[in-house]
């Protein structure tokens, strides 16, 4: 196997010190996944520039890459992921939000947000949402600057180069581990059920149940355990299960990067064995 950095990249929509987009850095064999440094991002011109490190590296980054189609067809927006993805980038970000809500006034009451298939697929909220989960706004600043650089983005923009970004959702590797007990706080206060459940987490990255998931293992050295426990908001911690889904995704390089055939490919797919199956477009 060559030799290949592994990246998991918790996303903000508004980097800056007191939240700093976090990229953890780690080791790959095939075997095991060692991690061995975290960087900070205070903002988006180091996000750029993080993008322009010499390959060849895997990072798994946690915002939606795409949209879902009828939200680009129903808006008029060019085809295909470049396409309206540049003409986001276009339009700004008001405009781009204000589009938003206006196709939400035209939806059934309780059914206001459209859905990706990995959306649907994977738990996750819409790639549309604007606010408590701002997915909506991290694609607006993450898609664009993709669609920028050179990097090979999958499956949305393949292009063959070294440096590759895959779609990441911590929360599917820590159900498979956790189930739905918390385990960061999202702007409350930290609680001991909630420091228990960190450490449940990390001992279950080291487990057999991880490596017959995805397929190889996890070794932290004991800072890196102490120092993820002790964090509430466990956004390294996020970094580190994209940084898992980022190295499975490796291991299917030879076989569509782990994303389903039947994918849609302008909208994105979030790599990880869970979400394998039929993949047809949902609205």
């Amino acid at each position: 196997m060559e030799d290949v950095r592994i990246y998991g990249l918790d996303f903000t929509s508004a980097p800056g010190r007191r939240k700093p987009l976090i990229a953890v850095g780690c080791a790959f064999d095939g075997d095991t996944l060692r991690s061995d440094n975290a960087e900070e991002m205070t903002s988006f011109a180091a996000f750029e520039e993080f993008l322009r490190k010499p390959g060849p590296w895997v990072c798994g980054m946690d915002f939606p890459f795409g949209q879902p189609r009828s939200l680009v067809e129903a808006r008029g927006w060019p085809a295909g992921w470049e396409g309206y993805v540049g003409e986001v980038a276009r339009i700004g970000k008001s405009a781009f939000e204000d589009a938003i809500r206006s196709d939400m006034t035209t939806r059934p009451s309780g059914s206001k947000w459209r859905y990706r298939a990995t959306d649907r697929r994977s738990g996750s909220s819409s790639a549309m949402m604007l606010f408590r989960v701002p997915v909506g706004k991290m694609f607006f600043q993450g898609a664009p600057r993709l669609l920028a650089s050179d990097v090979s983005v999958e499956p949305c923009r393949p292009t063959g180069d070294a440096r590759v970004s895959v779609e990441s959702y911590p929360a599917v590797v820590a159900r498979a581990l956790l189930g739905r007990r918390s385990y960061k706080r999202d702007g409350e206060p930290d609680t001991p059920e909630r420091r228990a459940a960190r450490e449940t987490l990390i001992a279950g990255l080291e487990s057999p149940a991880l490596r017959e998931r995805y397929g190889f293992g996890v070794r932290l050295g004991e800072g890196w355990k102490e120092d993820l426990v002790g964090d509430p908001s466990a956004d390294a911690l996020d970094s580190l299960l994209c940084a898992i889904q980022a190295a499975w995704s490796y291991t299917r390089r030879n076989h569509g990067w782990g994303v389903p055939e039947d994918c849609d490919r302008d909208e994105g797919w979030i790599v990880d064995p869970h979400l394998i199956g039929e993949a047809g477009s949902e609205d």
